[in-house]
C-alpha cells in the first residue's frame, strides 16, 4: 500500500464526519447549562466526556513525541473532578485544546519522517500507527456517548 494514502486515511480516521458527527459538530451549540448534567441513565456529563477525550488524547500525542511525558494516574486522572465545568472558559479551553492536539496527532501522522510502523523507542512495543488508532477508536467511543448524551438532554438536532 502507498504510504502516502495509508497517511491521508489515518489522518482522516481521526475525526471524519462521512458517517457520524465530529466533536467539532457534537460540541456546538450545547447550552451552557447543560454541559455538566447527567442525565438518568447517562454515566458521565457533556464536561466529562469532553474533558475525559481532551486528556486521554492529549496524552496519547504527549507519548508518542516526548520521551520525557509522565501520564496521570489511571484512571482518576483522566477524568475531571467534577460533572460541571468550573466556567464557560474552561469549556472554550478544552475544546480548543481538543482540536489542537487531534491538528498535531495529525500532523505527526501527515509527517513522512514519522516512521509509522517503529517501535516507540521508550514505550514498550507502542508504534505511532497504534496509537494513531487508539485515538481514533477512544474518541469515537466517547463521541457516540457525547452524542447520546446531547440527545438525551434534548438538545442534539439532526441534520
Amino acid at each position: 500500500m502507498d504510504e502516502k494514502i495509508l497517511r491521508e486515511q489515518l489522518g482522516k480516521a481521526l475525526d471524519w464526519d462521512e458517517a457520524h458527527a465530529d466533536w467539532k459538530t457534537a460540541v456546538a451549540g450545547l447550552p451552557a447549562l447543560e454541559r455538566g448534567i447527567r442525565p438518568p441513565g447517562a454515566p458521565h456529563s457533556a464536561w466529562e466526556l469532553l474533558e475525559h477525550a481532551r486528556i486521554a488524547q492529549r496524552d496519547i500525542l504527549e507519548f508518542c513525541r516526548n520521551p520525557k511525558h509522565i501520564s496521570p494516574d489511571f484512571p482518576a486522572g483522566y477524568w475531571p473532578k467534577t460533572p460541571a465545568p468550573p466556567d464557560a472558559a474552561a469549556w472554550d479551553k478544552s475544546v480548543k485544546g481538543f482540536e489542537t492536539d487531534l491538528q498535531e496527532m495529525r500532523r505527526l501522522l501527515m509527517d513522512p519522517r514519522t516512521d509509522l510502523a517503529a517501535p516507540i523507542p521508550h514505550g514498550s512495543g507502542q508504534t505511532i500507527l497504534r496509537e494513531a488508532f487508539l485515538v481514533a477508536d477512544h474518541n469515537s467511543y466517547h463521541l457516540g456517548q457525547f452524542v447520546l448524551l446531547r440527545k438525551l438532554l434534548g438538545s442534539w438536532h439532526e441534520k
